[in-house]
């Protein structure tokens, strides 16, 4: 029995030391550009020498902004999104199967216990017996079986090693949703504050236009304007008004999103007016290659790529035998209980079982095929995310710098406009100008003022995406991971 038991022990640790079945995982490289394409004009890319690593948990991006109603809708965003919930839950189910991969490396042992009493038959047919009567016996039995199958090509293993890059990619999918959800949060907010800044810079338009009004109504009423300088004011004045109109309804829109991200019924939500910023942050950018380590999405798509080379060994094992004990047991058997635990009573049973399919009609080839081609696929998908983050990235930037361009422009033309509309004034109240040319005056300063405040928002929402293009962080990990070396494990 020691002997048959150190042969089990022999043959199970020689099955670990076996080199895994199918290929080994090597992350392919990558072409990326050594810097970024610059905005003519622009300020010189402050170049940053980070190296951050996916796995280290991101800081609150959105506090950089400095706006505490923002810090409090996000915070709501992550704790009561169904969708990041959702994200939660599949890295939950992960867990679980990876559990279940990972208990295949160890024998599974039962516990079992039958009594039992049987009466024999007196008119039973007789066999090797010359009489036959009745008898009536128990049956007690209790002992422990094991199973296990011996991971000889490492099929075990690759499973495990699948399930745990399945793990570590569902992971990164959530990070991803957060990215993506606390993002749409940020953008909504700042297209709020936007339309808020555009309803207050055209509130106080109206104003002016209805003073301008009462001043050509009192002219009109002097006979010293026509009625139609009269009407074409007053024209003026409606269609702003109109204006404000289409606005709210924008805002009520935007606050409905709002309300949906941070878990919260639309009719239950209501943000008060409030303004953007004067300025946003300065977001330093590093070089295309810190994308590979730093984006969720693309973590995740390259944890799915070694998932299904993992799956190749997987598949690849089938070709070979299948070793594992069966049946093995260890217990007592008695007719009495007094004697159930004596030597005679001891019953054991100890064997080793070989599987091998000897004909599937391809079954298994074609299983390995589908594993190869899971594979190519994730790998394509891997480096399509790579292009596609580095345009994110390359598109963000290019908007920060061509809004920043865009506003100084704009300030200058809504100065000239302001002083315009100030000498305008003037020259009617003097008589020099016409009503229509104040009213020209008027609308190119009202429409200079929107697109101040268009631009400004833009800005906001470029900056937040170029945040989520470089995957919601931008610090210099390695000098935290130095003060804090738990933040890798």
């Amino acid at each position: 029995m020691k002997y048959r038991l150190t042969v089990v022990v022999i043959l199970a640790c020689a099955c670990v030391a076996c080199s895994p079945i199918g290929p080994d995982y090597v992350r392919p490289t990558m072409d990326t550009p050594d810097s970024w394409k610059s905005t003519p004009g622009a300020d010189p890319i402050t170049w940053s020498t980070s190296n951050p690593q996916d796995a280290v948990p991101k800081s609150d991006w959105w506090t950089i902004f400095g706006d505490e109603k923002l810090n409090e809708l996000e915070e709501q965003c992550i704790t009561n999104n169904q969708n990041l919930k959702a994200a939660i839950a599949k890295i939950d189910q992960a867990k679980a199967q990876y559990g279940v991969q990972s208990a295949a490396l160890l024998p599974t042992i039962q516990g079992r216990a039958a009594v039992g009493n049987t009466r024999i038959s007196a008119n039973r047919p007789l066999q090797n017996s010359p009489t036959n009567q009745s008898t009536i016996q128990d049956d007690w039995v209790p002992y422990i079986s094991a199973s296990y199958e011996f991971d000889w090509l490492g099929k075990i293993r690759r499973s495990v090693e699948a399930a745990n890059d399945t793990l570590q990619q569902v992971t990164a999918e959530k990070e991803n949703v957060q990215l993506i959800l606390t993002g749409q949060v940020a953008d909504s907010y700042f297209r709020i504050r936007q339309i808020d800044d555009e309803l207050k810079a055209m509130t106080d338009t109206i104003g002016l236009q209805e003073k301008v009004l009462n001043l050509i109504t009192k002219r009109h009423d002097l006979g010293a304007s026509s009625e139609v300088d009269l009407v074409q004011q007053a024209a003026l004045t409606e269609a702003t008004k109109a204006q404000i109109e289409l606005l709210r309804g924008i805002r009520n829109q935007l606050e409905d999103t709002l309300a949906t991200l941070t878990g919260v019924p639309a009719p239950d939500f209501k943000l008060a007016a409030g303004s953007l910023p004067k300025n946003p942050p300065v977001i330093p950018v590093s070089v295309p290659s810190t994308l590979l380590e730093r984006r969720p999405d693309i973590a995740a798509a390259e944890r799915a790529m070694a998932a299904a080379n993992a799956q190749i060994g997987v598949a690849k094992a089938a070709y070979f035998p299948t070793l594992a004990l069966t049946p093995t047991y260890f217990g007592y058997e008695s007719r009495s209980l007094p004697s159930l635990f004596s030597i005679p009573s001891t019953i054991w049973a100890l064997g080793i079982a070989a599987t091998q399919t000897i004909f599937d009609g391809g079954k298994t080839s074609s299983i390995v095929d589908y594993a190869n081609a899971t594979y190519t696929l994730a790998t394509a998908n891997y480096k399509q995310t790579v292009l596609a983050g580095i345009q994110d990235a390359q598109d963000a930037l290019g908007n920060v710098q061509q809004l920043k361009l865009a506003r100084t422009n704009e300030d200058k033309s809504l100065a000239n406009l302001n002083r315009a509309y100030e000498l305008s004034l003037i020259r009617y109240k003097a008589g020099l100008d016409n009503a229509l040319t104040l009213a020209l005056v008027q609308q190119n300063q009202m429409a200079a003022i929107r697109l101040q405040a268009q631009i400004k928002g833009s800005q906001f929402a470029s900056t937040v995406g170029l945040i989520k293009a470089l995957g919601g962080s931008w610090e210099n990990v390695p000098e935290k991971i130095a003060q804090d070396p738990q933040l890798i494990q």
